[in-house]
């Protein structure tokens, strides 16, 4: 299976790097932020979430999918707001994804939190 380009029209990237791949069973996405949707982290968090929803469904693949998330943030006395927001998101889903969250101060773009993710493509192979 030859590797794929993951986007979304009219998506921003923030450099030479693909928004996600997608190859042999497995889809990888970018750092997903959003410091355009406020100054706060559960706003951001909210937005990078639907980044990658967006994403996701362009590899026709969903939040289901997931096996490992990753989040960094700008101050880990934020945990709790992002968490909040996290675990609303996950709703519904049967298993949720392993996970890492952790303090990685000087995110992109002034960003608050960054959240990459790992899926399967379960409709591969």
């Amino acid at each position: 299976m030859a590797k794929e380009r993951i986007e979304v029209v009219g998506g921003k990237t923030y450099g030479p790097y693909s928004p996600g791949v997608k190859a042999n069973g497995m889809i990888w996405l970018a750092g997903q932020i959003a410091p355009e949707a406020g100054d706060d982290v559960a706003s951001q968090t909210a937005a990078s979430l639907e980044k990658i929803d967006a994403l996701l469904n362009a590899a026709n693949a969903s939040k289901n999918d997931i096996c490992f998330a990753q989040v960094l943030l700008d101050d880990i006395n934020d945990f709790a707001a992002m968490n909040e927001v996290y675990s609303t998101w996950l709703e519904g889903v049967e298993i949720p994804p392993a996970r890492a969250a952790f303090e990685a101060g000087n995110l992109p773009r002034e960003a608050k939190v960054e959240i990459v993710v790992q899926a399967i493509d379960s409709n591969c192979c």
